[in-house]
């Protein structure tokens, strides 16, 4: 299935520690298997301090690509965190981009200190809005709670990616890799949010 545009250009942030990596490498294989030409791109650096941090997944049917996103040619945000989302479209965005974000926010030191403030959730949500073609803004941590599984936030992304069809993922395809990528007593969890984030999206 041709893709539009064509190299689709992924970027997948958050802050250190939320799973990002693991999104990404999970979208990646799939669209590998699914036949395309995949290139992963990925900064380490913030990880370990729960400063921002982001992949690049250069997906295309034609050729493969090199992993570094030019500025200004995300094809998609995907953030799990919503102060990086607007970070990734300062840079990354352009009139055609979408965006699918996570809307529960971590406060950084400087905040919690008050030595800084944070955006309200409709001030995020209004700039997200007007800065892409389209967005989908939901509570995957929330979701990730409910189950008592806040690591699996990255896996609600997961499945709210499917649901907005922006990639030809098929969905009992990516239950099989979130099953497969995960210890086997943590399968039915993971699957669960998958489901969750896959709802949360279709319902929105």
């Amino acid at each position: 299935m041709p893709l539009s545009p064509d190299p689709y250009n992924l970027i997948i942030s958050g802050i250190g520690g939320q799973g990002n990596i693991l999104l990404s490498r999970l979208v990646g294989r799939l669209m590998f298997r699914a036949g395309y030409q995949v290139s992963i791109g990925e900064t380490f650096g913030a990880a370990q301090r729960g400063g921002g941090v982001f992949s690049g997944v250069r997906i295309s049917s034609k050729r493969l690509y090199g992993p570094v996103v030019p500025q200004g040619a995300g094809s998609m945000i995907i953030s799990l965190e919503p102060l990086e989302a607007l970070r990734m479209i300062s840079g990354y965005g352009n009139p055609g981009v979408k965006a699918l974000v996570n809307s529960e926010g971590i406060h950084p030191v400087a905040v919690l200190s008050q030595k800084a403030s944070y955006p309200s959730d409709e001030a995020m949500s209004a700039a997200i809005h007007k800065a892409t073609d389209k967005a989908w803004l939901f509570n995957a941590t929330k979701i990730a709670l409910e189950l008592d599984a806040p690591i699996a936030v990255n896996i609600v992304m997961l499945g709210g990616l499917v649901a907005t069809g922006a990639l030809p993922l098929d969905a009992d395809e990516v239950a099989d890799e979130v099953k497969a990528s995960v210890p086997p007593h943590l399968a039915e969890l993971n699957l669960t949010a998958y489901r969750r984030g896959m709802q949360a999206v279709a319902g929105a």
